[in-house]
């Protein structure tokens, strides 16, 4: 009876070890578009693969990114909040939006669109999808509110460029750093945290492929939304550019090998 106490005590010992070594796992928080996350049939973003090239067993990988939704919609809808509620020090929340935001501003659509830019400029508009009221601001200001946010709570933003779209001209794939991709370094850099420019380097990587061979093994019926195949290959990128940003702790959590 005395040998079943303690067989049972040490057992009971190692699951709460086991409880508070779990519970302190750190999170990481992935947030965006589609590209990021769908629930499409046959397509795939690289919020979910990503979570593979990651040791689980250190770190939690939470994909919230919500397919059709901009820097705005994610916010406005409470999705962002969500997080909030759950974001502790130590967590990291990688960030990429673009793709949605250049839609219209207000419509009865969607009514998702941004404002251009990084300024403080906004639009009062009465939303005719929502039926609300609501003042809309730039795509950089609500960039900056997802950093300030997030460093208010103890954990570290980590900005990504908008993944390129299938789309070429002479060979090249077409680049936004002109907008979005460069929309999101400027915030980034205005607000000190780290900046992966994933739609440069995806976009390096589709062209060394090919764009005869990306179309038909990496995208699923349009030039915006990857395959399982693309989202892998998106996943790979975005693990190459964190290695590349220098005092990085999110790398740490990298599975053996991935971090050389």
């Amino acid at each position: 009876m005395k040998t079943i106490k303690v067989t049972l005590l040490f057992a009971l010992a190692l699951q709460a070890f086991a409880t508070v070594v779990h519970a302190e796992r750190p999170t990481l928080f992935i947030i965006g578009d589609s590209t990021v996350k769908t629930p499409t049939a046959g397509q795939q973003g690289w919020g979910d693969p990503i979570a593979a090239l990651f040791d689980q067993k250190k770190i939690k990988v939470e994909n919230r990114a919500r397919g059709g939704r901009s820097s705005r919609t994610f916010q406005t809808e409470g999705l962002w909040d969500q997080i909030l509620a759950e974001l502790k020090p130590g967590d990291f929340v990688l960030m990429q939006f673009g793709h949605n935001d250049a839609s219209a501003v207000n419509d009865t659509s969607r009514a998702r669109g941004t404002l251009k830019g990084t300024g403080e400029e906004t639009e009062e508009i009465d939303n005719l999808l929502t039926k609300k009221q609501e003042v809309v601001h730039t795509f950089g200001w609500y960039m900056r509110k997802y950093i300030v946010e997030t460093k208010a709570k103890g954990a570290t933003p980590i900005v990504l460029s908008p993944v390129p779209r299938n789309n070429w001209k002479d060979g090249k794939v077409v680049r936004n750093a002109a907008t979005y991709g460069g929309w999101a370094a400027e915030v980034a850099k205005s607000q000190g945290v780290f900046f992966v420019d994933l739609n440069e380097i995806i976009a390096k990587q589709y062209e060394a492929i090919g764009e005869e061979r990306v179309g038909k093994a990496f995208f699923f019926n349009d030039h915006t939304h990857t395959s399982p195949a693309g989202a892998s290959l998106n996943a790979q990128a975005v693990v190459a550019g964190l290695k590349e940003l220098k005092k990085c702790k999110l790398t740490k959590y990298l599975l053996k090998g991935r971090r050389n």
